[in-house]
This record gives C-alpha cells, sequence and structure tokens, in this order.
C-alpha cells in the first residue's frame, strides 16, 4: 500500500502562520468589541430620573468624592436607603454610574 503524500512544512512556517492567525483573532475581537459599544452618554434612550433618585444618586457621587479626598477609596462603598418607604433607585444607578464597570 502506498503511503501518502505528505507536504512538508517547516517550523518556521507552522510559527509563522499561528502567529498570522492569532493577530488576525485579536484584530477581529478588537473591531467587535468597539463596533458593540454602546455610545454611552447619547441620550436617546435615557428615561427621565426622579427626583429622589436623583438626590440620591447626587449624595452617592457626594460620598464617593469624599472617599477620594480622604484617601479611603479602594474601590468598595456601600450604601443602604433607611427610608422604608424610599423608591427603587437600583436601575438608575446602574445607569447612572455604568452596569459594565
Amino acid at each position: 500500500m502506498p503511503e501518502p503524500t505528505r507536504i512538508p512544512m517547516s517550523r518556521r512556517r507552522w510559527i509563522a502562520a499561528w502567529v498570522v492567525l492569532c493577530a488576525a483573532g485579536l484584530a477581529a475581537t478588537a473591531a467587535l468589541n468597539a463596533s458593540s459599544t454602546p455610545d454611552q452618554r447619547s441620550g436617546v434612550d435615557e428615561k427621565p430620573v426622579s427626583a429622589e433618585c436623583a438626590e440620591y444618586i447626587a449624595d452617592v457621587e457626594r460620598r464617593l468624592a469624599e472617599a477620594r479626598q480622604g484617601g479611603e477609596d479602594d474601590g468598595v462603598l456601600a450604601f443602604s436607603r433607611t427610608s422604608a418607604g424610599a423608591e427603587d433607585c437600583s436601575d438608575e444607578l446602574r445607569d447612572h454610574f455604568g452596569a459594565d464597570r
């Protein structure tokens, strides 16, 4: 039985082929990520924020600024609402500060 014909390929060619494939994959990934990133401040789909939520967001921003100035910015801050009848502003907070962070 005859042996199948093999096409010899040096190691340099294999490495070059892998480098080209990896570079093409990285370029395609970067292009896809850039094209799928929504405009954060487009204003088109933003719905109005209630006065209570706007006040709460301003309070959170103030506390974050104080933590940064005080050198306490370790990346984790927790806030809680004490009012039983307080409006749920979790969606507004997520929209304001960016859900992808």
